[in-house]
């Protein structure tokens, strides 16, 4: 499921983004219920998000959580539509802006940072990778998110045009990564069955009704006849082991393509000299 962000009102989301206008008065009932506010409307939306899915978000079910009804949550959010918003801004406020440990120069370092932090917030919450990203939020801490990685980019000393397609390809492609691990980790509880089984009962029915899969894609079968892939950095360490095997094949495609991406950067500087 995509999901398109900003479809509310534009005037509307953008100032509770951006926390433009004052909050609405909290109204008094009966009872000591705790008092509303869209923070805490966020706050118990993303719990929602990262326990039960994209699909569990309604304002009826983010009430349930706060002991309101969804009407009395309009109040404060008009709608789904710019609680999603609020919620994906929010969520990013869990990235860092800086990266001081690194040495400013090392700029290959920081972006390894970088992307190994946007990577695992993507993977704490899976269903942002449902939102599309043809359409930006344009929330505050989304926007500290792009500034830091131009920031870091711009100590490549590479031109600003240059700078901007490595921004798009630096996202999709963490995100892609990411992608593959949140899929890893959900495709056995989703399909009833563990990766062993599902691969053991499809490898066998493929090698019995296609005998001829070798004659038919020669790159595949040789380039998996040319031996196993590197081993992991952290393979015999303990805990290693734990990592179901589709996870690990992802985070090692990762670690390997951002090298590669990274590799490229570098001959794009050392081109310009």
């Amino acid at each position: 499921m995509v999901v398109f962000a900003g479809q509310g009102d534009p005037r509307r989301s953008l100032s509770l983004l951006w926390r433009a206008d004052a909050p609405p008065p909290t109204r008094g009932g009966p009872g000591p219920k705790p008092r509303l506010s869209v923070d805490a409307i966020v706050a118990a939306a993303v719990a929602l998000a990262d326990e039960e899915g994209m699909g569990a978000l309604s304002m009826r079910a983010v009430g349930d959580r706060l002991g309101r009804t969804a009407m009395a949550l309009y109040t404060y959010v008009p709608g789904k539509s710019e609680l999603l918003d609020l919620m994906y801004d929010a969520v990013h406020a869990e990235l860092p802006t800086a990266y001081p440990e690194s040495d400013p120069a090392d700029w290959r370092a920081a972006l390894t940072a970088w992307a190994g932090e946007v990577l695992e917030f993507h993977v704490r919450h899976p269903w942002v990778l449902q939102v599309s990203q043809a359409r930006p939020v344009l929330g505050p801490h989304e926007y500290a998110g792009l500034d830091t990685l131009v920031t870091l980019l711009r100590a490549t000393g590479l031109e600003a045009g240059v700078l901007r397609r490595l921004v798009g390809t630096l996202f999709p492609f963490v995100r892609g990564s990411a992608q593959a691990v949140a899929d890893a980790r959900l495709a056995a509880a989703a399909t009833g069955s563990s990766d062993e089984e599902w691969w053991a009962a499809r490898s066998a029915a493929l090698l019995e009704l296609v005998p001829d899969f070798a004659e038919r894609f020669p790159a595949v079968s040789g380039l998996e006849a040319e031996g196993p892939a590197e081993p992991y950095p952290d393979e015999g360490t303990e805990g290693a082991e734990a990592v179901p095997y589709p996870e690990r094949e992802a985070r090692e495609t990762f670690r390997v393509g951002l090298g590669v991406l990274l590799d490229g950067i570098e001959a794009a500087r050392v081109g310009r000299t």
